[in-house]
């Protein structure tokens, strides 16, 4: 697993590449953590684009993602995701939680879209 980090204003956008399962899901998790915390980001982009498999620690990651930006008045979008991992989002009740899009791009706008993110 791959992943690489964009701030474009408050908005932190973090792309994952390859395969996400629990050998690698501390150090994403530690990572974006740090870098949410360094960059006082209002707004996470998890661009899913590039992966390929998301086992339930991706669940796990994105879940308490959202749970550290509702702390920090911030909102989470998660984009690209394939068919068969967005079932797994849906399915898990996360799709209540974050808002779903195509690309990083429609997340940008829908994040700007709550008023609370410029």
């Amino acid at each position: 697993m791959k992943f690489e980090f964009e701030q474009n204003r408050e908005i932190l956008t973090v792309k994952i590449q390859g395969e996400l399962d629990h050998h690698g899901a501390r150090a994403l998790r530690e990572s974006i953590d740090n870098e949410i915390m360094a960059s006082a980001a209002r707004g996470l982009i998890i661009d899913l684009a590039g992966l390929e498999i998301m086992d339930s620690s991706g669940i796990g990651i994105i879940m308490g993602r959202c749970k550290l930006m509702e702390t920090l008045g911030g909102h989470v979008c998660v984009a690209g995701a394939r068919a068969a991992i967005k079932k797994v989002i849906l399915l898990s009740g996360l799709g209540r939680l974050v808002g779903l899009c195509e690309t990083a791009a429609e997340g940008t706008n829908i994040l700007r879209s709550t008023k609370k993110i410029v």
